[in-house]
């Protein structure tokens, strides 16, 4: 797998092009759905990425795009559950979760947040 384009609202992976969020699961991607994560908006000033989601968890890494700016927030009980289940998580700007990921997505999971 392989992250071809990114630039602010769109990401390009393996040469299909993403207009949203998206979530890499054991080499799928699919969009994030971040719906049950809107209630905790207001406390972060944007729809952070919480355990009320579908986290991708079927992994040893879990790798956060946190936007272009990285603006996405991680909440902290996320964070407490991927020490729980001895993930290592690397929340990092976008185009810097990028190059991680393009240097080898082994037993890795990722959220990417497109905007922001």
């Amino acid at each position: 797998m392989k992250i071809t384009a990114f630039s602010f609202g769109s990401i390009e992976i393996d040469g299909v092009p993403y207009e949203h969020d998206v979530i890499i699961d054991r080499g799928e991607v699919h969009k994030r759905k971040k719906g049950a994560s809107k209630k905790f908006r207001e406390a972060f000033g944007h729809t952070p990425l919480s355990l009320e989601e579908e986290i991708p968890w079927k992994c040893r890494r879990l790798v956060v795009g946190t936007g272009a700016r990285g603006a996405l927030p991680v909440m902290d009980e996320l964070q407490r559950e991927a020490r729980r289940r001895k993930v290592e998580l690397m929340a990092l700007p976008t185009p810097e979760a990028i190059g991680v990921l393009n240097k080898g997505m082994k037993h890795t999971n990722a959220v990417l947040h497109v905007t922001c």
